[in-house]
């Protein structure tokens, strides 16, 4: 690559960072070619596609955020704990850094190291719960895919409420917390959990979302 070229993906990749967390994956590429102070064409001759853009600036990030939370979680001796911490972290993020909110929702699946990303959080997600399960700690029939479902719906809400009421998440988080105590349990649950695929057509719904 030419040095002019090195300067200007340089700078596309300071100007998406920004845009990305400022707000969100979606972001016009126009928007973040002009942030950096190049032409649109250039934007694609240098990485092609969103996606590639994304996985270039955006995935060692969130793998970075997402793993410490994972892995923190984890350390806690109490695997209650653990799983309410992993909660609050994740839905903190969705809150403050709109581009790990779109990450945690995998609606990039041809931003190859995103969606790897999104399968080792979703993986360590699955751990957490089962060891906070087997602790006593929250009721047995809950999922990883119900995880995902309330990750999508704090998402949409942190988004909407921003600027006018920027915690109402942790609200939503505490009622969570509480009704998944095998203390509140009071029998089995009305309907099944979601499918994978029933999931992510509800995250694709949700993210349409004005």
């Amino acid at each position: 690559m030419r040095a002019d070229a090195q300067r200007n993906a340089e700078k596309l990749r300071t100007a998406a960072a920004e845009l990305f967390q400022e707000r969100g994956l979606k972001v016009p590429l126009k928007e973040i070619a002009r942030r950096a102070g190049v032409s649109h064409g250039t934007l694609y001759n240098l990485f092609g596609t969103r996606e590639a853009l994304i996985d270039e600036v955006v995935a060692d990030l969130a793998a970075h955020r997402l793993g410490e939370a994972a892995e923190h979680a984890l350390s806690l001796d109490e695997a209650g704990e653990g799983f309410a911490y992993y909660v609050e972290k994740v839905c903190e993020l969705q809150a403050t850094d709109p581009a790990v909110a779109d990450v945690v929702s995998g609606r990039f699946p041809a931003a190859a190291c995103l969606m790897a990303i999104c399968g080792q959080a979703q993986d360590a997600a699955t751990r957490i719960i089962g060891r906070a399960q087997r602790a006593g700690a929250i009721r047995p029939d809950f999922t990883g895919q119900d995880l995902l479902l309330f990750f999508g719906t704090n998402a949409l809400l942190a988004r909407a409420v921003a600027d006018t009421a920027p915690d109402a998440w942790r609200r939503q988080v505490a009622f969570l917390l509480d009704g998944l105590s095998t203390r509140a349990a009071q029998g089995p649950l009305p309907a099944a959990p979601l499918t994978p695929q029933q999931i992510h057509d509800v995250m694709d719904r949700l993210a349409g979302t004005p």
